[in-house]
């Protein structure tokens, strides 16, 4: 089963290249690279809620912090959260930083 980005899930064209980028500008779940992997995704798309600016619902979404609430009762959080399982899924809190270890 192919693992799916937050912006294939939602439809909302706003990946870079897709259907709105233009008209409404690019999400930074889609452009941020320092997610690159995380929970199997492409830059921010399975981490959306650690990206602080998403713009889910057509408008700038805050710092996580502010949307923690609102992201943690998303389908695709939950869809996320089931898919990587107890073991395999990353929350990252607010402020936190993932390091990849090498």
């Amino acid at each position: 089963m192919k693992k799916l980005n937050c912006w294939e899930m939602k439809n909302c064209g706003r990946e870079t290249g897709g259907d709105k980028a233009i008209e409404m500008g690019i999400c930074p779940a889609a452009t941020e690279e320092s997610c690159e992997g995380l929970n199997g995704g492409k830059a921010g798309g399975r981490i959306c809620w650690a990206v602080s600016g998403t713009l889910c619902g057509g408008k700038v979404q805050g710092t996580s912090a502010q949307k923690q609430f609102t992201c943690m009762s998303c389908e695709f959080f939950s869809k996320v959260k089931e898919e990587e399982g107890p073991n395999g899924f990353l929350f990252l809190r607010p402020g936190q930083v993932f390091k990849k270890h090498e």
